[in-house]
């Protein structure tokens, strides 16, 4: 029944009530205040035009949340009194519209009838309004007393599908029909129009939005339409109500609502549009523009995918149905869309449908708690997702939690109803809607038939034209005002007549009864597991099964070999499901008690399921579990009895409160269910099979509670109250239960060690996060529970206390939600503590009793290998080696799983060791080592592990390492915390020691002899001499120029002196004083120090002078002034320079005062040197750091820069000149008579004009045959030269940057088209070349390059290391290797600093000097000059060579190795930065491409890049020659070593270990003479160095070469048994793990594994060993000797380019079989060549006995010897013309051992093994000769081999 008030408004401004009927309320309906901001929600203004009626419904909630429809109806008219107006109101009127002086007539103000109704009839409202204004108006014959009269006594039913004709008594008729169901909403054609407005997308955004309680705002300037918005919106969100702020309308005065902090959906009027530009985190709707923003912050969960996809098909076909057909080539005659009255239910039929797809089943996982006196449900959301499997779906998780669907469960859960077309739906349709979701036209038909039952709930009956509404007659006067009369105030006593009559007339009539048709309401199908089982998890369920068979059978062993497989299986969730029915058959009575073995496996297969569940899916499993844990146990002693549950406890879901709930429901479900099947009669009862009879238990509760619902009525109050009772204590004594099981899970068996406090607090109720927080329960429950009372329980801290807490709030909320009486949960509240007590009891005896048992035995732990004078700082911890994201060791990618293992950490003085065995038993007999230097340690991070197989948690750390290795640990329950903490302390003392002398290189060894050192080093006075006056002097005059940058210079420089006195001197003074003692060197030093002179000498940058040919000290004064440069000792103190070394080479003309005042120009004072110098052409490569800012300007002449002393200014740039230009002298080119070196003086030299073109023309394909084969050069890899050169046309453009005109003024062209060359060039960086001028004359050019900064090499290797080395697997296809190889950008690095250096060796080649100067000289320059010497000089690339170029250009010229390695303390912020690992790189690219042009294996850069960064050797520590010479590291004699295990230097290890073996040697070594290479440098040429990948699990890094050996002995000497076992064959197959063994060791290459056969034949035969290195020479000599052959292995050096550059790598042979060095590719494997060839013992030049003409077949052959003598391999040679097999001892032997004679051979037949026959060998190669005298046994090395004597010998016999 509609009650509705009418009022009339009038305006002034504020708008206030003129009259409203009835006066007094209607008891059941409160007038709503502040109805008039609604009705002009813009505001109340004046206008100075009368506007049109307006009409809308505004929407208001009242406290109960009921809605009331306000229906308003507005027009305008003239105020009633003209002066009406006070002064304050004229500020409402909009000065826009209102001209100046207005006159009272002009001014029209709104006046508004409304409607206020709690039904929603818009159209019926606007009719009735709309007459009452007609009647006013047109002056009807009505009286407008009658209209309002009927109108207020209409009585329409709510809902029922009636029909009624009203009218209000002015010759009108309305037919109002009311909707059948009044649960569905009714939407007119409103769900329609909003589509239109803002197209399917938006309106699925604001959907979900609204579903997951997001706050949406409409905008537009109807307010009709607004209403209808909201209104569509509400409608489509059904069967779920909207349950927030819901305010259609919104007046302009209550804007700041906006800002409230809840959901809500509220329209605004586009006139606000400004006022809502600032909210953050609103959606907003523009209905008119047809847009929805979505602001930046908020992130709208959409449906799940397959959903999403279906319904945006569904609604394009309802809205679009020309789309499916917009291609056909005979399209439908009409595909019209359905009217909007029909496509508005289509649309909201799809999401009914939708809603049935997400909904559906939810009635399976109801649980009823209570039945009488009324139902009480709870939703179990975890089954709900968990069987969906949708627990990862976060839409769903949000309307799960969201309060529309609590509500939805709270008005749909009870079992007795009335239901609608959605409880249908769900009951019956869900299994179409499963068959036909993928097929859209068949939905569309669902779809339809759904919009049908909707359109018949709003339009019962068929549209009958009754309705006949007046409308105000539109006369021409109209709108006239002096025609329009003033709407009159009516009479309120005639209105309250006619209610009155109305209301007694109600009282007689009888009264309404609707039927209420209450019924069951079905739950439909179950939900079932999606998608069937697979075969494989099939197979997997199988091993489990098998596997608990095995444990009750007591079959250990069997179990035990499953174990790790059961343990991987039970990572999917059928066969956890599996696991707990199959434990479940072994439960009887409540009870299992099993023995210990057992014991421990069930508890460890539980461990792992509960493991590894998702935190909701857990909690199927685990309410499975739930009651097993209490029924499996052991005993322990007398009466002592341990059950499972005190092993689970471990788990998150243990102290998640919202499991304990739908557990204690469920189970309270279960128990009812029982109480009334009994109460019905026995016979009903059924079996239930533990917990898990799922389906027809859930349908028996909601049945059941149905019919007791339907039955309640019919009881009497004794019976009713009994039923009450008989819950209630049902819920009670549930509630005691679970008291007890909280308190077996939540109590630790140890309770004195509160091992609870490691896991996320029990306080944390809605903890459903699988995150370990360490917090301790006790903290945060005291928090939680005691916030009433204002303090915290002073025991906090114990465990009893917060379990006790944990369980009275459990028991708080059930027992209220399900109606236990507060007496009984008194009860409760005093029962907890004394079961918590009671409990803790029983545990402290099962808690001794376990400790008695025999502990699980853990595997030993393993000792490491240390090196000599490698001391242990901390005992092996044992520690869990858990797998990262490298997959090789897991298993992942075949092989076995090596991870995780178990061992120990060793922490060292050296190194961080952990060695231990794989977890997995398949592999346990292996041993994993993992280690790295502890100096090179980049980041430690603390983590939390949990592994599988055990119930912990523990904490672990996480380990990087520079050399591309992580260790992630996890220390075992045994070690204490403060232990692990220790641990971490010491590894960081290590790691950064206080000063570089902490480090290894320098403490090894040293503990037990300190004395001695102290000792030897005043033995050495020299040296310290040297030491301190270098040191002193570079005190005394250390420059100005060290003062203003701090930034750079390493903390000891600057603490050295205070620098106050030197701040006082002039800079000229200062080199001036350095003049007059600039005349020698040994002028200046001592007589005493002299000797230390030839250290200096001995230096590696003087030896490498020497040899180029660029001076020697001797004759530095003494020689003639025509050679072009000179060593110049000006900063033998380190005071021009810091970190240059002693000796520089100058241009011979320059003196050395002029070098201090440059020097200045440069940063860090590292001004321009030569360090090398083309033989060829005679250019030379110079180094230097950039220019500082003055010196840039002073360089290119502009001499008006502003500077203090411009004199001084000027003439530094003019010596800078003068430098450059004595540079440019030095060169032969430019000493030529053709003077200038224009392009025709430049092809004199050396060059024809053909290869010149080659050169220069970067951009040009070369094309001619000359330019094929430059003098001396080398393009390309081992792959064709015939191609083009690397450089594509624009890298002359990229080098010089050369989009602006050249600096010259000549046209932009490529750099090397210049016609005019310089003769120097200066790379240099592009940011600091900025604003030079350079005029046409000069003869140098600058090419600015882009350089990369230290900053980016750091973060390239960071990225680097981690796409390397991840720390975690990860799926994500962001994260893929090769991904992040490429984020890392590290080859784009090398890539860059390849295509300088190829750039300046070419510049070099042409006859062009090079300078470069980039940063500080000692990053990039040094890589540059660097790689530039070992492209040019063929003598950088053999050991000397290289040992060489690394020490002059990285140590003597100051890399800072140890700044850039962070290797002290105050270094550590600095962080790591490997440019010198980049330059190894780069090597090694080059290597790869020229495989030939090496001495070193590519195994030697490995070992550098490794020790680097170890601080094993003191090579690459400090900064600077001078660091070194301070602390007495540099010239360290040669006889001071007294302890030859420890050397200090890597070039002196490595020269030791080549001696020893050919690790270093690369075989195929064979240069060409005066080689330029000239590497390819894009990225698609660049490999990624194996370096970075490979690791050897079996033995660690196999760069500390005597811990490898010694290591490989012990294995051997343990792999070797007791007795030799002849009976059976052993197999000579092994398997080879690459991420495990060794592989150069296990399947070395042929000539390895030959020189290894040799030393190993000498070791049996007890010869001297020869060294490899004389015996590969020997061979190489040989093979020299014969111009005829034809290697396989290219060793000779006199093959063609071509062949040599096609290159072919040597055939890496397989274990066990020797390749003949000579053979060709055609003969078989073993050394057996075919007849008739040159001799392959020629290679042993011993072996040139007479006899050796004649052999036509030779080879090594097991002969058995005489009776009971052993087989023995001997050297056989067939001899043709003699007519014999002769036989040797070896090969090399000179002495014929015996001789067999052909003539007395009667047959060769295979034969067949004998006794004591050499093993593994199979039995076709044994044959036997049969001679006159006796049979000789044979045995070839296999088969063919075997073959191929026989037929020799045959043929020998026949002919013969």
């Amino acid at each position: 029944m509609s009650n509705t008030t009418i009022h009339v408004w009038g305006s002034e401004g504020q708008g206030h009530i003129l009259q409203r009927f009835p006066e007094k309320d209607w008891e059941d309906n409160p007038f709503p205040q502040g109805i008039e901001l609604f009705c002009q929600p813009n505001g109340w203004q004046l206008v100075p035009e009368r506007e049109r009626p307006s009409f809308f419904v505004s929407v208001l909630t009242d406290i109960n949340s009921e809605r009331h429809y306000c229906a308003c109806f507005t027009f305008w008219e003239v105020p009633s009194e003209s002066g009406a107006f006070p002064k304050a109101e004229a500020s409402e009127v909009d000065e826009d519209e209102v001209p100046g002086l207005v006159q009272p007539a002009q001014v029209f103000a709104p006046k508004s009838l409304v409607l206020v109704s709690r039904l929603d009839h818009t159209e019926v409202f606007r009719n009735c309004l709309g007459l009452i204004y007609t009647v006013h108006v047109d002056s009807l014959s009505v009286p407008l007393e009658t209209v309002i009269g009927n109108l207020l006594t209409c009585v329409i039913p709510v809902a029922g599908g009636s029909q009624r004709t009203i009218t209000l008594g002015a010759g009108d008729r309305q037919v109002i029909q009311t909707p059948i169901n009044d649960s569905l909403p009714v939407s007119g054609s409103s769900v329609a129009h909003l589509f239109r407005q803002l197209g399917i997308v938006n309106v699925l955004y604001l959907f979900c939005a609204a579903l997951t309680e997001h706050k949406i705002l409409f905008l537009s300037s109807s307010y009709q339409r607004l209403t209808d918005a909201c209104r569509a919106l509400l409608a489509i969100m059904f069967p779920l109500k909207y349950s927030f702020t819901y305010v259609p309308i919104l007046p302009g005065k209550l804007l700041e609502v906006l800002s409230t902090p809840t959901p809500f959906i509220i329209g605004v009027n586009s006139f606000f549009r400004s006022e809502t530009q600032e909210l953050l985190d609103v959606i907003i709707a523009d209905l008119d523009g047809g847009t929805v923003t979505i602001p930046e912050c908020v992130h709208i969960s959409l449906l799940p995918d397959p959903l999403l996809q279906q319904t945006q098909t569904a609604l394009s076909m309802v809205l679009d149905p020309e789309l499916e057909i917009a291609d056909h080539a005979f399209p439908p005659s009409s595909t019209q869309p359905s009217t909007l009255k029909i496509q508005d239910k289509e649309i909201r039929a799809v999401f009914l449908w939708l809603f049935g797809q997400l909904f559906h089943g939810y009635r399976w996982c109801l649980h009823i708690i209570r039945i009488h006196p009324e139902p009480v449900i709870r939703f179990h959301k975890a089954a709900f997702l968990g069987q969906r499997a949708l627990t990862e779906d976060d839409f769903l998780m949000k309307v799960l939690d969201g309060m529309a669907f609590a509500g939805f469960i709270s008005e749909r859960g009870p079992p007795y109803r009335p239901t609608d077309l959605f409880d249908d739906l769900i009951a019956n349709q869900v299994e179409r809607i499963r068959q036909e979701e993928c097929s859209p036209h068949k939905v569309m038909n669902h779809i339809k038939e759904l919009a049908e039952q909707l359109f018949k709930n709003e339009n019962p009956y068929p549209v009958v034209a009754m309705h006949k509404v007046q409308r105000p007659a539109e006369s021409p006067g109209h709108n006239d005002p002096k025609n329009l009369a003033i709407f009159p105030p009516l009479d309120d006593v005639t209105v309250q007549l006619f209610i009155d009559h109305a209301a007694a007339k109600l009282k007689t009539a009888p009264p309404m009864v609707k039927a209420e048709l209450n019924g069951m309401v079905p739950s439909g199908p179950p939900l079932g597991e999606h998608g069937h089982v697979l075969a494989n998890s099939a197979r997997r369920l199988e091993v489990v099964r098998n596997c608990i068979t095995y444990i009750f059978d007591n079959k250990m062993l069997e179990a035990k070999k499953l174990m790790p497989a059961v343990l991987r299986a039970l990572k999917g969730r059928a066969a956890r499901v599996c696991l707990t029915q199959e434990l479940n058959q072994h439960v009887l009575q409540n009870r299992a008690v099993l023995d210990d073995q057992q014991f421990d496996y069930i508890v460890r297969m539980m461990n792992c399921t509960l493991q590894d569940c998702s935190h909701m899916d857990e909690h199927g499993i685990a309410a499975i579990l739930l009651p097993l844990v209490t029924a499996f146990c052991r005993k322990l002693g007398a009466g002592i009895t341990q059950f499972a549950y005190s092993c689970v406890q471990e788990h998150m879901v243990w102290t998640n409160m919202q499991f304990w709930e739908a557990m204690f429901y469920s189970d309270v479900q279960n128990h009812i269910r029982a109480l009334y099947l009994e109460a019905d009669g026995g016979e009903q009862s059924i079996q239930e099979s533990g917990p898990a009879a799922g389906g027809q238990e859930l349908l028996g509760a909601l049945e059941l509670a149905s019919e007791q619902s339907r039955l309640w009525p019919t009881l009497s109050k004794e019976q009713q109250s009994e039923r009450v009772q008989k819950e209630e204590s049902t819920v009670f004594s549930q509630a005691i239960h679970y008291a007890n099981r909280m308190s077996y899970l939540l109590l630790p068996l140890d309770t004195s060690k509160n091992r609870l406090l490691n896991r996320s607090g029990i306080g944390d109720v809605e903890s459903v996060s699988n995150s370990y927080v360490t917090n301790s329960i006790a903290g945060s429950m005291a928090e939680s529970y005691d916030t009433e009372s204002g303090f915290e329980d002073a025991e906090s801290s114990d465990v009893a206390n917060s379990v006790v807490r944990f369980i009275n709030r459990f028991v708080d909320k059930v027992c209220n939600e399900s109606g236990v009486t507060n007496e009984h949960l008194k009860a409760l509240h005093t029962m907890i503590p004394d079961i918590v007590q009671m409990h803790i009891e029983t545990l402290d005896a099962v808690h001794r009793e376990s400790k008695r048992l025999p502990p699980i035995q853990k595997p030993k732990l393993l000792r490491p290998i240390l090196l000599a004078g490698e001391e242990l700082v901390m005992d092996g911890m044992r520690v869990h080696l858990i797998s990262d994201g490298r997959e090789e060791a897991t298993g992942a990618l075949g092989g076995p799983a090596l991870l995780p293992a178990e061992g120990a950490i060793f922490l060292t003085t050296y190194r961080l060791i952990f060695k231990g065995t794989p977890n997995d038993p398949l592999v346990g007999e292996q041993v994993v080592t993992r280690s790295f230097p502890i100096a090179s340690l980049t980041k430690e991070k603390r983590i939390s592990v949990s592994l599988s197989m055990d119930q912990f948690i523990q904490e672990g750390l996480q380990l990087r390492s520079c050399t591309f290795q992580l260790l992630k640990i996890a220390f075992d329950e045994e070690v204490a915390s403060d232990l692990a903490e220790v641990f971490r302390k010491h590894m960081h003392k290590l790691r950064y020691p206080q000063h570089v002398q902490g480090t290894f290189a320098f403490t090894v060894g040293q503990s037990g002899k300190t004395l001695v050192e102290h000792k030897t080093k005043d033995k050495n006075q020299s040296i310290k001499t040297l030491s301190k006056n270098l040191v002193k002097s570079a005190k005394r005059t250390i420059g100005r120029q060290y003062v203003t940058r701090k930034k750079y210079s390493p903390p000891t420089w600057e603490n050295r002196s205070s620098l106050q006195s030197e701040l006082d001197e002039d800079e000229i003074s200062v080199s001036e004083e350095l003049d007059q003692g600039s005349l020698t060197l040994s002028s200046t030093i001592r007589s005493s120090d002299r000797q230390t002179m030839s250290n200096v000498v001995e230096r590696a940058c003087c030896r490498d002078y020497q040899r180029l040919g660029l001076g020697t000290l001797s004759n530095s004064l003494t020689r003639s002034k025509n050679e072009p440069f000179r060593i110049s000792t000006v900063n033998r103190m380190y005071t021009v320079c810091r970190s240059y070394p002693g000796l520089l080479i100058v241009p011979q003309s320059i003196p050395d005062s002029t070098i201090q005042r440059i020097s200045r120009c440069y940063r860090q004072n590292r001004f321009p040197v030569v360090c090398w110098r083309n033989s060829r052409t005679k250019a030379v490569l110079l180094r230097s750091a950039g220019l500082h800012a003055k010196g840039v300007v002073g360089f290119f002449k502009s001499p008006n820069a502003p500077s203090a002393g411009p004199s001084q200014a000027d003439s530094t740039s003019l010596e800078q000149e003068k430098y450059m230009q004595a540079i440019i002298s030095s060169m032969p080119s430019y000493c030529e008579p053709s003077g200038r070196n224009t392009l025709g003086g430049f092809t004199s030299t050396h060059m024809t004009l053909g290869q010149r073109a080659r050169v220069i023309s970067l951009s040009q394909p070369r094309v001619s045959g000359k330019a094929r084969n430059p003098p001396g050069g080398k393009w390309g890899s081992i792959r064709g030269s015939g191609r083009l050169s690397a450089y594509n046309p624009e890298v002359g453009n990229r080098l010089s940057s050369k989009e602006s005109p050249q600096p010259n003024g000549g046209p932009s062209e490529a750099l090397f088209l210049r016609q005019q060359r310089a003769y120097l060039y200066i790379i240099g960086d592009k940011t600091q070349l900025k604003g030079g001028k350079q005029d046409s004359f000069q003869q140098w050019e600058v090419v600015p390059i882009e350089v990369c900064d230290v900053r980016q090499v750091k973060n390239s290797f960071k990225k680097l290391i981690k796409a390397c080395v991840p720390s975690s697997a990860t799926s994500e296809p962001s994260m893929t290797f090769h991904r992040c190889l490429e984020e890392s950008e590290w080859m784009c690095l090398l890539h860059r600093v390849l295509q300088v250096s190829v750039l300046v060796v070419e510049l070099l080649d042409t006859g062009s000097s090079v300078m470069v100067s980039l940063e500080d000289g000692w990053d990039v320059t040094t890589q540059v000059v660097s790689l530039v010497q070992l492209l040019s000089d063929p003598y950088y690339r053999t050991f000397d060579g290289f040992r060489l170029l690394v020490e002059k250009e990285w140590l003597s010229f100051g890399h800072r190795f140890s700044h850039r390695g962070a290797q002290t303390l105050a270094s550590q912020s600095s962080g790591f930065t490997p440019v010198f690992l980049q330059f190894l790189d780069c090597v090694h690219q080059i290597h790869l491409q020229f495989p030939m042009e090496f001495e070193f294996s590519q195994y030697y850069l490995k070992f550098l890049a490794y020790h680097y960064v170890s601080n094993r050797f003191r090579t690459f520590l400090l900064d600077s020659d001078y660091e070194r010479i301070e602390l007495g590291v540099l010239y360290e004699e040669k006889g001071e070593r007294k302890n030859p295990q420890v050397c200090k230097s890597v070039w002196d290890y490595i020269d030791r270990l080549n001696k020893k073996t050919p690790i270093f040697f690369n075989y195929m070594f064979s240069p060409e003479d005066e080689e330029v290479l000239r590497p390819y440098s894009f990225i698609s040429n660049l490999k990624v160095w194996d370096f970075y990948t490979e690791e050897t699990l079996s033995e660690g890094p196999s760069y500390d070469w005597e811990l490898v050996q010694r290591g490989r002995q012990e294995r051997l000497a343990e792999e070797v048994p007791d007795k030799p076992d002849t009976t059976t064959p052993k197999s000579q197959r092994h398997i080879v793990w690459p991420c495990y063994d060794s592989r150069s060791r296990v399947v070395p290459d042929a000539i390895t594994k030959l020189l290894q056969d040799l030393q190993s034949l000498e070791a049996e035969l007890g010869l001297p060993p020869e060294k490899w290195k004389d015996t590969w020479d020997k061979i190489k000599a040989n093979q020299r000797a014969e111009p005829s052959f034809n290697s396989s292995l290219l060793m000779s050096s006199n093959l063609s380019h071509q062949r040599r550059s096609q290159g072919v790598y040597l055939p890496e042979s397989g274990v066990g079989s020797s390749i003949n060095l000579a053979m060709d590719r055609e003969t078989s494997t073993t050394s057996t060549p075919v007849a008739g060839r040159p001799s392959t013992s020629t290679l042993y030049s011993q072996f040139q006995s007479t006899e050796s003409e004649n052999r036509s077949f030779e080879g090594i052959l097991f002969k058995k010897g005489a009776l009971l003598k052993p087989w023995k391999p001997r050297w056989f040679v067939l001899d043709k013309t003699k007519h014999q097999l002769r036989y040797y001892e070896t090969r090399q032997d000179k002495e014929c051992k015996g001789v067999i004679e052909l003539a007395e051979v009667e047959s060769v037949i295979p034969g067949t093994p004998t006794m004591g026959a050499p093993k593994n060998i199979e039995e076709k190669a044994f044959f036997d000769l049969k001679t006159t005298k006796r049979v000789y046994n044979f045995c070839a090395q296999d088969s063919p081999n075997a073959q191929l004597w026989m037929d020799s010998i045959q043929s020998c016999l026949s002919d013969a």
